[in-house]
């Protein structure tokens, strides 16, 4: 009986979290920067194929608003490359979610990948993974907390 009903909450959990990052527009177009719902869709799709690759769950909600606020002000974000950011974004904060063993919190790794992405990484996500998160992973799987 249960798990007759358990596709119905999931689509309704996913049209709540679809709507809140919707609401992120009124914000971000400050910025230049809005999703349109197909966008926000793919992106929703996108963030359930990279919970099960990267073996986790979400049990806070969607991760995506905290990742639109923090980086629609990013000099280096703008409309033509927004969806793709958010996409790599939301990868990126997941696999190092893991990586950092739950030792830092969702908002404290969020700060560290916009410190870092608008500094040293000057924009390029693949610099933020492969070599900068890398390092502060390696540094708080080894106990000396960045």
């Amino acid at each position: 009986m249960e798990n007759e009903f358990m596709p119905q909450i999931l689509a309704q959990f996913n049209l709540v979290a679809i709507n809140k990052v919707l609401e992120c527009n009124k914000f971000s177009s400050g910025f230049g920067l809005s999703l349109t719902e197909d966008e926000v869709k793919a992106l929703a799709e996108h963030r359930l194929e990279t919970l099960k690759a990267t073996g986790r769950i979400e049990l806070s909600g969607w991760i995506m608003p905290k990742l639109i606020f923090a980086f629609c002000d990013s000099p280096f974000i703008y409309q033509d490359n927004y969806e793709e950011m958010l996409f790599g974004l939301q990868e990126v904060f997941y696999y190092f979610k893991g990586e950092m063993l739950e030792e830092i919190s969702d908002d404290e790794l969020i700060a560290i990948m916009k410190e870092k992405f608008d500094t040293e990484c000057q924009g390029s996500l693949e610099y933020l993974q492969e070599t900068v998160l890398e390092e502060i992973a390696r540094s708080v799987r080894e106990g000396q907390n960045e």
